[in-house]
């Protein structure tokens, strides 16, 4: 029987959550470890060797400790092809080119405004800390003029990459997750309401927010 891959880190934290839904959809056996980030855990020296930057995920395949949910979410897709959905991140060149296409701008476009609106309008109420109305209004036109874009996108196609669940659909799914209840950025855009029922409805990220309402 294969040594399951171990998974760190908590499971109300985006990231983890990512590689999560990525570890479900490609049935791979894993062990999920909590790390209590309040009590510093992930700032201890055990710790520190497999997340050099005490953050999470932390992620551990036999002799092999990765780190940064994306780069993680493509090594399973790689080293684990032909277990659960073969398709995640592509089958040829050109479906994996258009796949990191989409993983480039969910990171590097999607991901800034809506974690800063993830903190502001869910994080910050449970903390007890002031929300910055003008935080908001700035990232929740960032991320209207994008979310623009991926309506026009997926009014040619299924999903981002294409017609088939990706990846690059994948990553969207945990800071979304939040958001689709704070805001009505989503449902607004018919094609992109069209595409959050579709990927959030898939049985692997469900079982990801059943995770996140265990104690």
């Amino acid at each position: 029987m294969a040594t399951p891959v171990k998974l760190y880190g908590p499971t109300l934290s985006p990231a983890v959550c990512r590689v999560l839904a990525c570890l479900l959809e490609k049935d791979v056996t894993f062990q999920l470890i909590s790390v209590n980030m309040a009590k510093g855990e992930n700032k201890k020296p055990g710790f520190l060797k497999i997340q050099p930057f005490g953050q999470v995920p932390a992620f551990q395949d036999e002799n092999i400790s990765l780190f940064e949910s994306r780069a993680i979410c493509r090594y399973i897709c790689d080293k684990y092809k032909e277990k659960g959905n073969k398709g995640l991140y592509g089958t040829n060149p050109l479906a994996k080119a258009s796949i990191d296409q989409w993983l480039e701008a969910e990171g590097q476009s999607f991901n800034p405004p809506s974690s800063i609106l993830l903190f502001q309008l869910a994080f910050a109420p449970r903390m007890k800390i002031k929300q910055d109305e003008g935080l908001i209004k700035q990232n929740e036109e960032k991320l209207e003029k994008l979310l623009d874009v991926y309506d026009k996108r997926l009014g040619e196609n299924q999903f981002l990459a294409g017609d088939e669940f990706s990846l690059a659909d994948l990553s969207h799914l945990p800071n979304s997750q939040f958001l689709v209840g704070a805001t009505e950025l989503f449902s607004s855009r018919k094609n992109v309401g069209r595409w959050w029922g579709e990927i959030s409805s898939r049985e692997s990220w469900k079982k990801v927010v059943d995770m996140q309402k265990s104690p």
